[in-house]
């Protein structure tokens, strides 16, 4: 076999294959015997027909058909580790030549990775929101403990804001009661916006027995999207009562003796997760930088894969749970169809650049990934999937996907060596230390972030 590679633009080239016909014969023997195997001709046992009675009843051109369907992908194979480029995608093939005993000659054009230069990055400097932590975001934090130790009372008067009622609910549309549109017995803290649009002012000044009738547009279900007249019939109206802010509630509420230890302790936990918030704004920064001083060209056809792929994931994913479909989610998001092409377009550039980058990153910083940082993102992607870490490690490995989380490990890791050269600032000038053990980890949350593989399935994503 002989192969020749044409470089067609950063990202595409054409491989040229000449192969032999010798070469060809394990893949005519194959052909041979798979139509043996499906093929019955009188006065011959299946499987032991002639090669010279296949190709005058059904034809050498079936033979060969078979045979070359057969030999291109290796010699494809071939080629591609000859030329030792890293192929993107699937191939478009060509078969430009096949003379039966003599040569078979095709064209295989694909994508390849770009080859890039990454250029100084120690010089990178971003600012990032200072840790503060007021008194106000204390008491907002001890409140919602409060709430949490809320108790509820019947009481007999009309319903206010803040009183949990228990209603019996009926939507209608077109008059007709709709069969998921019946609910009795719902518990439901007036204020909190949790059910329907409009049932605060409908349940507001009803006592129990009282029932309204109000218009709103349903949420989920059958009739996603539509009007519906919805009657509301308050069953019970129960006063919430909140504890007394005091020692006693510190330790109703934790492990805490006194009211201000608890307020210390709340202080401290806010503060590790600002930190933490800063962590990741930082490195979403710094890898912003990182990308602007890289040229990446993307390849179009991976690039048309990655959108189409966001799409599918968003329509029958997120959406998908949720009731809704692209045009009502672009609706109450405010935006035109052409806003959120252009969006989705930037967005898989982004991530497809980041893979390409840091990818780079890996080999020239040869970087590698160990069982311990492998093993820990495992665990943090099976908390995610909602899976067990058995179950989610049985499934990556019967799927193939090992090579991907390795991948975004050491993505991860790649983008910590940039953060840890990078002069970081908060909003007050002061230099920020970003060394964490769990850097590694949160950077890879980062990552993957960007590319946009946070929320797709394993399975869909896009990987070279």
């Amino acid at each position: 076999m002989k192969s020749a590679v044409e470089t067609l633009n950063p990202t595409r080239v054409r491989l040229s294959i000449e192969v032999p016909f010798e070469e060809l014969k394990d893949s005519l023997d194959a052909a041979y015997k798979k139509i043996n195997q499906q093929v019955t001709v009188k006065g011959f046992r299946k499987g032991k027909i002639p090669a010279r009675v296949i190709d005058q009843r059904f034809g050498r051109g079936a033979v060969l058909e078979e045979a070359v369907n057969d030999a291109l992908p290796k010699f494809y194979t071939e080629a591609v580790n000859e030329a030792e480029i890293d192929v993107l995608g699937q191939p478009e093939v060509d078969i430009t030549e096949l003379k039966d005993g003599e040569t078979l000659n095709f064209t295989a054009e694909v994508d390849v990775r770009p080859t890039i230069e990454i250029p100084d990055y120690s010089g990178i400097e971003v600012e990032v929101d200072a840790v503060e932590v007021t008194d106000e975001d204390i008491d907002k934090s001890v409140e919602q403990l409060r709430e949490r130790f809320a108790s509820t009372s019947p009481v007999e008067r009309a319903a206010e804001d803040g009183d949990v009622v228990t209603i019996d609910l009926q939507a209608k549309v077109d008059g007709e009661v709709l069969e998921d549109g019946v609910a009795e017995g719902v518990s439901y803290t007036i204020g909190s916006g949790e059910l329907l649009d409009g049932i605060d002012d409908a349940v507001k000044g009803l006592e129990a027995g009282g029932e309204a009738t109000f218009t709103s547009e349903l949420k989920g279900g059958s009739a996603a999207g539509k009007a519906a007249e919805v009657t509301v019939k308050v069953t019970q109206v129960a006063a919430r009562e909140l504890p007394e802010l005091d020692d006693d509630f510190a330790q109703l509420a934790s492990e805490f003796d006194t009211l201000e230890e608890l307020k210390a302790d709340s202080r401290k936990r806010l503060e590790n997760m600002k930190q933490y918030d800063q962590a990741t704004q930082a490195q979403e920064r710094v890898l912003e930088k990182l990308l602007e001083l890289v040229e990446v060209p993307v390849p179009e056809k991976l690039l048309e894969d990655e959108i189409n792929t966001r799409k599918h994931n968003l329509e029958h994913h997120q959406l998908g749970q949720m009731g809704l479909d692209l045009e009502k989610y672009l609706e109450i998001q405010g935006k035109t169809a052409e806003e959120f092409d252009a969006e989705t377009k930037e967005a898989a550039v982004k991530g497809i650049k980041t893979q390409f980058v840091l990818d780079e990153l890996v080999k020239q910083e040869k970087l590698n990934v160990n069982q311990e940082e492998l093993t820990e993102h495992l665990m943090r992607r099976a908390a995610s999937s909602g899976m067990s870490p058995d179950q989610f490690a049985q499934a990556v490995v019967e799927g193939g996907q090992v090579p991907l989380l390795v991948g975004e490990v050491a993505r991860g890791k790649a983008l910590a060596v940039v953060v840890e050269k990078a002069v970081v600032k908060d909003t007050n000038g002061e230099l920020i230390d970003l060394d964490d053990e769990d850097e590694v980890e949160q950077a890879t949350e980062t990552v993957e972030a960007a590319e946009g593989t946070a929320d797709a399935s394993d399975e869909e994503k896009t990987e070279g």
